[in-house]
């Protein structure tokens, strides 16, 4: 990705490129059902070569192009696809490339804004990475560009192509456990105690553009600690587990309460045990209320390996029914067991008449359990399928916006150390105006939010 062009240069010829591909791949000319949509793929590392194992089974998806600022990725991901696809280190080639449909971005959190709005502005659709954005202003952003390109955009959030997810969401808004006050997500994992590690700055390895790297973000000294897969553990490239695991979990929350914003959030943590170079919390609990009157919490710690729970579900739903315990491979749900109490609150007389209500009620739910395979693969299967009718997909960019947003809000009330109050329909914060300074951030020169 060198300089080489400058933004303006780079803008005007992305809109030319945009409207000539207009008549191949908008409403006015979907690709046929029987043909290939071709894609180029920018960030081939960790989570880049997984999205190429889930797009490579479907007979009608074609990699022609990699890029990679480190090239030893580019190398690996074309040897992976038998030397097939080109490779490049500067993602515009990929945008002026006329015969590529669509782009799939597998890059840092920090880059999914730029990567994103040049691929619509390019006429190029879409699958991004959750968390969808770095700031809740770049995602609002790259949402406007996607509408006002008409681009088909899918966001990475692979459960809401996940039949099992479907079951249980719709288990939820069904009130088969009644009214749901409390839904809680973990992420769980044991680093103590070196964390990731202290190394010290050193030279980039062989290979690695690390100014490119670092794009819009401030520039810093290399360090092994911030580069490839470990910078979820630096704010300036992403939220954290909160946003990468949490985006995940809190979509799924969300769409079985049917909704799609909290009213106000609440954060505490900090780094209790862990020695390591992070700028994140090692213990984060973060709690959203929604209305209509249900807390939604996020636990994380990698201070500890132990599930949250007997079944090691990393999401629970807990209603006046029942509770749902929800894990990839599948759901329970179990009927409410602690409700024969004896009602001291209740008149002698109307005891035995409610007791008999609510073993009546309890009777009539029994424990169900479902079992699911939910993949990566799916979630490519529908956005091949949505490039192909120019359908909504699962998870678009409207959708993916609005998780990803709650994920970062958690992350604002922990800097600010505040309770916040959240307007959805404006996306301000109504009561702390240094808050809404969060929403973006200055990027580094010469890259600037298109």
């Amino acid at each position: 990705m060198s300089q080489r062009i400058t933004r303006r240069q780079f803008a005007a010829g992305a809109a030319a490129l945009g409207a000539g591909l207009m008549t191949r791949t908008s409403v006015f000319g979907a690709l046929g059902a029987n043909e290939r949509v071709r894609l180029g793929i920018i960030g081939v590392g960790n989570r880049g070569d997984q999205l190429i194992d889930a797009f490579v089974p479907h007979k009608d998806a074609e990699i022609v192009a990699v890029c990679d600022v480190f090239e030893p990725y580019i190398a690996a991901a074309k040897a992976k696809l038998g030397g097939k696809p080109t490779g490049c280190r500067d993602y515009r080639e990929l945008l002026d490339r006329k015969d590529i449909d669509a782009i799939v971005i597998a890059t840092p959190d920090h880059w999914h804004a730029i990567h994103c709005i040049d691929a619509c502005n390019a006429g190029k659709d879409v699958y991004v990475e959750k968390p969808l954005s770095l700031t809740i202003g770049e995602g609002r952003r790259m949402v406007e560009v996607a509408n006002e390109t008409k681009r088909v955009v899918q966001v990475g959030i692979h459960r809401r192509s996940d039949d099992l997810m479907r079951q249980a969401a719709e288990a939820v808004r069904a009130g088969e456990i009644g009214h749901v006050t409390l839904a809680t997500c973990y992420y769980w994992n044991n680093l103590f105690p070196v964390g990731i590690g202290k190394p010290a700055d050193c030279d980039p390895p062989e290979g690695l553009d690390w100014d490119t790297w670092l794009g819009p973000s401030p520039k810093v000294p290399f360090n092994p600690n911030r580069c490839l897969y470990k910078f979820r553990w630096f704010r300036a490239y992403s939220g954290g587990q909160l946003t990468n695991f949490g985006t995940h979990y809190i979509d799924v929350i969300q769409w079985a309460l049917g909704k799609d914003a909290p009213t106000a959030v609440v954060a505490a943590g900090g780094i209790y045990a862990l020695d390591d170079v992070r700028d994140i919390p090692d213990t984060l609990h973060v709690a959203w209320e929604y209305e209509g009157g249900t807390l939604v919490t996020f636990t994380q710690t990698d201070c500890s390996g132990a599930p949250y729970n007997k079944h090691g579900a990393a999401m629970e739903f807990r209603g006046t029914k029942g509770t749902l315990y929800l894990s990839d491979g599948g759901f329970v749900i179990e009927p409410e067991q602690n409700r024969l109490a004896p009602f001291p609150a209740l008149d002698p007389r109307d005891r035995a008449k409610v007791a008999e209500q609510v073993r009546k009620r309890e009777a009539a739910m029994t424990e169900r359990k479902a079992r699911g395979r939910g993949t990566t693969a799916d979630h490519a299967r529908d956005f091949l399928d949505c490039v192909k009718s120019r359908g909504t997909c699962h998870a678009d960019i409207e959708t993916g916006h609005r998780s990803t947003s709650t994920t970062l809000l958690g992350n604002m009330a922990y800097d600010r150390k505040a309770r916040l109050e959240w307007d959805a329909k404006a996306e301000r914060v109504t009561n702390d105006a240094g808050a809404n300074d969060l929403l973006l951030y200055a990027y580094r020169a010469p890259w600037k939010l298109p």
